[in-house]
């Protein structure tokens, strides 16, 4: 154990349970010469079986306290570049140099969402992404239409994203325990040749709309943004809620709409 108090600003919860990171780098099962980038590397504990396999890594860390121990420790077992920022801020289209990203990290789980959706703002850099996050989230952006927890994170990260939950983890693999259980999700952004041509603004216009008031039916949601003409238009039912239309209608009505 470090002397290093995880820190609750930066939602600091150090996963030390080697079995469950075995089974998340083998998961990930990282190659020579590939350019992996770790968010929120912490104590080191996923971050040194990666640069072992890869040779080079590049670390996203907040938390300064947490650096020069952590370059230490990659001493002599491969290249370690780190950067110290907020992961918010970093430009992953910068960071690929024209070659895909393989992206990991156990997300900070107050702020897992905006970091999601800025990973999928940078999808064309990115091979695919592998996170450890609150398992309520996971269920969040694998859910189909029709469950309760089918929301504006599902549609927005399927669109872009194909998604495949990977292993459960419990509160004791951490240090301090998390009052919520954990997951590992693993990403694959969707090659750009099979995405819909559609304004992406707009698409996200029309779910951010739709799941701010779920228990309104469609046409009462989306009342500022579309009519229920525009809704009827490509073949749904505007008394429907968001939670029963799947992502290929929100893509249709967005293309409607932007024509």
């Amino acid at each position: 154990m470090t002397g290093h108090i995880p820190r609750k600003r930066f939602g600091q919860h150090f996963l030390h349970d080697q079995g469950i990171l075995r089974r998340i780098v083998e998961s990930i099962s990282a190659k020579p010469g590939e350019h992996i980038v770790e968010i929120g590397p912490g104590e080191g504990a996923m971050t040194l079986p990666l640069l072992r396999a890869a040779g080079k890594l590049t670390a996203i860390e907040l938390d300064r306290d947490l650096i020069e121990p952590l370059r230490e420790k990659a001493r002599g077992v491969g290249e370690l570049d780190i950067v110290n920022a907020d992961v918010l801020t970093v430009d992953f289209g910068a960071l690929a140099k024209g070659a895909p990203l393989r992206v990991v990290g156990n997300l900070p789980y107050n702020i897992s969402t905006p970091i999601l959706f800025h990973c999928i703002d940078h999808a064309a850099s990115i091979q695919d992404m592998h996170f450890m996050l609150q398992k309520e989230v996971v269920d969040r952006m694998a859910a189909q239409p029709g469950s309760k927890v089918y929301g504006r994170l599902s549609v927005m990260l399927q669109f872009r994203c194909s998604v495949e939950p990977l292993l459960h983890v419990p509160p004791g693999a951490f240090r301090p325990p998390p009052k919520v259980e954990s997951a590992v999700v693993r990403l694959v952004p969707l090659p750009a040749s099979s995405l819909p041509d559609v304004d992406t603004a707009v698409l996200a216009n029309v779910v951010r709309a739709a799941f701010g008031q779920r228990r309104k039916t469609l046409s009462n949601a989306l009342r500022d943004v579309a009519t229920s003409a525009d809704i009827e238009a490509v073949g749904i039912d505007p008394r429907s809620r968001a939670e029963q239309v799947p992502v290929a209608d929100f893509v249709k009505l967005a293309r409607h709409l932007r024509r």
